[in-house]
């Protein structure tokens, strides 16, 4: 991760940041994906291995869509694209193979917080597919909550934004997970989630707008209720 925006308004927790080691393979399975595999590291990370099937799988319908417009796969710039494009969608798509718990990792600190004081992490660079068309959207995540007793260690809730993004997705649900898995983390008192994103799917084909940034916002506990908390925020991240 780079380029992200940390405000404080006081100081609390450090962020755990380990080193991968001691790492372990071991099956996934979590409902949206199937035959995904996942080294898991001592620091709680997950690398997403493609088994052989359904490495094969994919670069035999790449094969197949390249021949369906007139391609031949078979030609020198094309014979590895299929077992490329099957790695990129893999890397693309390495979230279903995380969960809430490997990623927090027990990065979890007691603190004393005051009511209505604000953690805010701003200017979280994604990049996900669009499950209509399967192509890229790209933005930024920003993420404030009001600590009741803990908060999350600093690299977490970039990563958890990367859980959820590197899916298939669409906006609304991924500002919402993002919102929802925070919320099940740390029983936090009030948590906002500001998404912007730019979708190749409304500039390559349909309408052909390029630039148009799409924003959406999910509020829970005290955001949803106070106003000058929402505007705080707002404020922070410069919008």
């Amino acid at each position: 991760m780079h380029d992200v925006a940390i405000y404080f308004e006081r100081t609390a927790g450090s962020n755990l940041n380990g080193h991968r080691s001691g790492a372990k393979s071991q099956a996934e399975s979590n409902g949206r994906g199937h035959g995904v595999r996942a080294v898991r590291h001592a620091d709680g990370e997950d690398d997403l291995l493609y088994d052989e099937l359904s490495q094969q799988r994919i670069e035999t319908a790449v094969r197949q869509i390249l021949g369906a417009v007139g391609e031949d796969p078979m030609r020198d710039g094309l014979i590895g694209t299929p077992g490329r494009v099957a790695r990129m969608y893999h890397e693309l798509l390495e979230g279903y193979a995380k969960d809430l718990d490997r990623v927090i990792n027990g990065a979890l600190f007691d603190v004393d917080y005051d009511d209505g004081e604000m953690v805010t992490v701003a200017d979280i660079p994604y990049t996900s597919l669009c499950e209509h068309h399967m192509l890229p959207f790209v933005g930024t995540a920003h993420v404030a909550y009001i600590p009741r007793d803990r908060v999350v260690g600093l690299s977490k809730i970039p990563r958890i934004v990367d859980m959820f993004a590197k899916r298939l997705q669409i906006q609304e649900r991924l500002t919402n997970e993002i919102a929802g898995a925070i919320e099940a983390a740390l029983d936090p008192q009030g948590i906002m989630v500001v998404v912007e994103g730019t979708h190749s799917c409304a500039s390559l084909r349909g309408v052909k707008k390029h630039g148009v940034n799409m924003i959406t916002t999910a509020r829970r506990g005290l955001f949803r209720e106070d106003v000058s908390l929402r505007d705080d925020f707002y404020r922070q991240i410069g919008r």
